[in-house]
C-alpha cells in the first residue's frame, strides 16, 4: 500500500510535465502553422470573420508571386552566402581559440576568457554607429564582407566557449600518442582532435546560422542597396512596398523559415550531442 502513492505521484508529475511541454510546443508551432495556412489563401479570404481556418480554395499564387515577381530570391541567396562565410570563419577561428583555451595554460587566461565572454552581453545597437563609421572609412559599407566580418566577430565569443568545453571532454592521451608518433601539435590537432569535434561544430553551426539568418539591425544599417539586402531586411521592405499583403508576406516568411527547419532536421542529433558534450567536462 505504501508504494502506490509514490507511483501515483510520479505518474501525476509526468503528466504535468508532458502537459506543459505539449502546451509550450503548441504555443510555439501555432504561429508557423497559421503563417503556412495564410500563405495558401487568396487575399480575399484572409480577412474573413469568423476566420477561415483551412484555405478554400487552396492557391499557390502567393508563392509564385514571391519567387518570380519580387526580389526575395536575391535576398535569399545573399543571406545564404553571408551565413555560409560567417559559419566558415567563425568555426575556424573559434576552434583554434577553443583548443588553445582548453589545452594551454598562460598568465591571465581565465581573465581573458571572461572578457571575451563579456562582449556577448554588449547589445549590437550600442556599437552600431562606430561600426557604420568604420565601415565607411575602410570602404566596406554596403558590401557582403562588412556583414561577414561583423557577424563573425559577434559569434566568436559564444562559439569559442562552446568549443572550449567540447575540447576539454577529449582525452589528452590521444594527442600525446600522436605527438609520440611524430605528429606536430597542429598535425595532431587537424588529424586527431578536430575530427572528434564534429558534433560540437554542428551545434555551433546551427547556432551561428540561426543568429545570423534572423539578424535585422546590422543588416539594415550596413547595407544600402537593394541587391545587397538580406532576408530580414527584404521582408521589412517587402511590407513597405506592397502595403502588407498578408498572403504574399506569409509566403515569403515560410520560404525564409525553410533553411532553418531543414538544417535542424538534418543536424538535430549532432546539435543535441554537441551541446550536451560541450557542457560536461570529461
Amino acid at each position: 500500500m505504501s508504494r502506490r502513492p509514490g507511483k501515483f505521484s510520479k505518474y501525476l508529475e509526468s503528466m504535468v510535465v508532458y502537459g506543459i511541454l505539449i502546451a509550450a510546443s503548441l504555443f510555439a508551432i501555432f504561429p508557423i502553422v497559421w503563417a503556412i495556412l495564410t500563405s495558401l489563401k487568396q487575399e480575399a479570404t484572409i480577412f474573413l470573420y469568423p476566420p477561415q481556418w483551412l484555405p478554400s480554395p487552396l492557391t499557390l499564387e502567393n508563392y509564385i508571386h514571391v519567387l518570380y515577381n519580387s526580389n526575395m530570391p536575391r535576398y535569399f541567396l545573399n543571406s545564404l552566402w553571408v551565413v555560409f562565410m560567417t559559419i566558415l570563419l567563425t568555426l575556424t577561428l573559434s576552434s583554434h581559440g577553443g583548443y588553445a583555451a582548453a589545452r594551454f595554460s598562460f598568465t591571465g587566461k581565465n581573465t581573458l576568457l571572461f572578457i571575451i565572454l563579456l562582449t556577448v552581453m554588449i547589445p549590437g545597437i550600442v556599437v552600431l554607429i562606430p561600426l557604420y563609421l568604420l565601415a565607411t572609412r575602410v570602404g566596406l559599407l554596403d558590401t557582403y564582407w562588412v556583414l561577414i566580418l561583423v557577424y563573425t566577430a559577434w559569434q566568436i565569443p559564444a562559439v569559442l566557449w562552446l568549443m572550449r568545453g567540447f575540447f576539454e571532454t577529449i582525452p589528452r592521451e590521444l594527442e600525446e600518442a600522436a605527438l609520440m608518433d611524430g605528429c606536430s601539435r597542429l598535425g595532431a590537432f587537424y588529424r586527431i582532435i578536430w575530427p572528434l569535434t564534429r558534433p560540437g561544430l554542428a551545434a555551433a553551426a546551427v547556432i551561428v546560422f540561426v543568429n545570423v539568418w534572423n539578424e535585422f539591425i546590422l543588416a539594415a544599417t550596413l547595407t544600402t542597396s537593394d541587391d545587397k539586402r538580406l532576408i530580414p531586411v527584404g521582408l521589412y521592405y517587402y511590407i513597405g512596398a506592397y502595403g502588407i499583403e498578408w498572403g504574399k508576406l506569409m509566403a515569403a516568411v515560410c520560404i525564409a523559415l525553410l533553411p532553418i527547419i531543414l538544417l535542424f532536421i538534418f543536424l538535430q542529433r549532432s546539435f543535441i550531442k554537441g551541446l550536451s558534450s560541450g557542457s560536461v567536462k570529461g
